[in-house]
């Protein structure tokens, strides 16, 4: 993207003595991963477009630990803990929005028994919030005539039970949306959850990723929305594993929304 994104950090902000409404946790893949940065991208766009008073850590943000915590390495992931809960208590940071799920998941869920307590909204939530309030515009008829399918990531559908805010963004534009036969409370792993994005999958016959995304291709869309960036990457190579990446494609809602406004 060409555009100038106006990012501010918690330091700057201090050092002006000003406190944003809220913290952007970016996370370890919006951070570094070349593909899930074009979803941060995407997000800081709506949140500049929204005018949204906002700041980020910059490079004082850690990893949440909630890998290390998956994979079975517990004091990592309280070191890695209280260290992000040292910075964002020093911070008085009280309202935290993420792209990713498995941040929000341990933010939220983790974080208050070692001390870091917070209101942690995600990214769909808040994007749905902002249009509802008219903050955000968009031209609806961007994706007129286009079939989406929408892809329940695991920490935010089963484990915290957000199943309507990702949908309500969608239905706002004019696509036709469908549903796979798994979905919500019944909705297939995209198979990096629990750290399994970062090892090889054990022995079988099909990889969880082809699987789901056989689940979306049934549903014949043009594109498959996710709100996670790991999510994306596995529904991403399961189009390409059916050599289907010219006729699909994956998006995260914040960049379906950024893409869709009217700037």
């Amino acid at each position: 993207m060409s555009e100038s994104l106006v990012v501010p950090t918690m330091a700057e902000m201090m050092a002006q003595g000003k406190q944003p409404e809220i913290l952007f946790w970016v996370g370890s893949a919006g951070s570094y991963d070349d593909r899930a940065k074009k979803i941060t991208r995407a997000f800081v766009k709506i949140l500049n477009a929204a005018q949204v008073d906002f700041a980020v850590l910059g490079t004082e943000e850690s990893a949440t630990g909630d890998v290390a915590k998956r994979a079975g390495n517990e004091f990592l992931f309280q070191m890695q803990a209280m260290m992000n809960i040292e910075i964002l208590n020093a911070y008085e940071i009280k309202k935290i929005v993420t792209c990713d799920p498995h941040s929000f998941n341990c933010l939220k869920n983790e974080y208050p028994g070692l001390g870091g307590n917070y209101e942690v909204i995600h990214h769909t939530q808040f994007i749905n919030e902002l249009i509802n309030e008219g903050k955000l515009k968009f031209s609806e008829n961007t994706y007129k005539g286009k079939r989406i399918t929408f892809h329940d990531p695991c920490y935010l559908g089963r484990a915290n039970k957000i199943y309507n805010a990702p949908r309500e963004v969608l239905q706002k534009t004019t696509a036709t949306i469908v549903e796979m036969k798994r979905h919500k409370s019944t909705a297939l792993c995209c198979g990096a959850g629990g750290a399994q994005m970062f090892k090889e999958p054990e022995k079988g016959d099909m990889d969880v990723n082809v699987l789901r995304t056989k689940d979306a291709m049934e549903t014949n869309p043009n594109i498959i929305a996710t709100g996670c960036p790991y999510c994306n990457t596995m529904l991403t190579d399961g189009v390409k594993f059916s050599h289907k990446e010219n006729e699909i494609q994956v998006l995260d809602i914040a960049e379906l929304i950024a893409n869709a406004q009217d700037l």
